[in-house]
């Protein structure tokens, strides 16, 4: 079996249809829904997934997104350009069978960006982030119902980005003011509603943060199949909990390329670091091409158009070498 290899999420440009035909033509063992940000309020990270909560509203304030009592022109916005994305990639997939990734923000995120009235993050009141996470169970739900009855033959991966996860647990997510940080939310609490969450697939469901000192063992205990992360920022000191992770089948989402423009190595050299960490593992190299999918570090929202291309064709080219020189 071949290691694989997909995007993240993001992509430069507005165009929903030249995004869709990117991704399957680079990935074409597992393509993945684009997001294109570039577009504006409501094609952002965050503004797309409040535009699937169920019964829950924000709109878009100067300093970010906020809470609003019905939906107004920003959400309904924001569910247009994700209609329009999905015309684009099922037209690009008929007759497709395989994996597909769909990406959303996961309810720590989205409770420490979006705002309360007041103008503080939802973070802060316990009540309204459980809220929070049954609107977005309910709403995933749809939004993966309505990506199986476009694209029959799909094998759906939902991915969950989480990059402020790791903040939220130490009590780093910082005030309006900025001047002081919220309190972290209990370890069982955070686990809880991601697991609620999670529930709602009965497919792979892989958490993405390109943030330091990933929580692995957390995620997996919440139901995990996969970690998506920048392998970049890993220290020797997580080998453990990886090395317990891959031996207990989660899959390893490794970001090895960068995902602003930079120099391509060759494909060979941009794995090299997995290799080194099985060989410092002691797992087996057979195993390697089972449990990585090699992605880039982060979205390429920020890369030019052309880098972007080049490195998920590169990401193809990186993980056909890992399955071919596992050693």
């Amino acid at each position: 079996m071949s290691a694989g290899a997909t995007g993240v999420g993001s992509l430069p440009g507005g165009d929903a249809r030249e995004a869709a035909k990117t991704v399957t033509g680079s990935f074409e063992e597992f393509p993945y829904l684009a997001e294109l940000p570039a577009r504006g309020p409501g094609a952002d990270m965050i503004g797309r997934s409040l535009g699937l909560l169920v019964d829950m509203y924000a709109h878009v304030e100067p300093s970010g997104w906020r809470i609003s009592d019905r939906p107004g022109r920003d959400s309904k916005r924001s569910r247009s350009w994700l209609g329009e994305d999905l015309d684009a990639l099922e037209e690009f997939t008929q007759g497709y069978t395989g994996k597909l990734k769909v990406q959303a923000v996961g309810p720590w995120t989205l409770a420490s960006a979006l705002e309360l009235h007041g103008g503080e993050a939802l973070l802060q009141d316990a009540g309204a982030c459980r809220d929070l996470a049954g609107s977005l169970a309910e709403g995933l739900r749809e939004h993966l119902a309505d990506v199986r009855r476009r694209i029959p033959g799909a094998d759906v991966v939902l991915q969950l980005d989480e990059p402020s996860l790791t903040a939220v647990l130490l009590g780093r997510v910082r005030s309006a003011s900025g001047y002081r940080t919220y309190r972290a939310v209990d370890r069982q609490v955070v686990e809880g509603a991601l697991r609620d969450v999670f529930a709602v697939h009965d497919g792979d469901v892989v958490v993405h943060s390109c943030a330091p000192e990933v929580p692995f063992a957390l995620l997996r205990r919440a139901g995990a199949t996969g970690v998506s992360f920048d392998f970049s920022l890993l220290t020797e000191r997580e080998d453990d909990v990886i090395g317990e992770a891959v031996e207990g089948g989660t899959k390893l989402f490794a970001g090895v390329v960068p995902g602003t423009d930079a120099p391509l190595s060759d494909p060979g050299g941009s794995v090299m670091g997995v290799r080194k960490l099985w060989r410092r593992l002691g797992l087996a190299p057979g195993t390697l091409a089972e449990s990585v999918v090699v992605t880039p570090s982060c979205g390429l929202a920020g890369a030019s158009p052309a880098y972007a291309r080049a490195v998920q064709a590169h990401c193809v080219r990186a993980a056909r070498s890992l399955a071919d020189n596992p050693e």
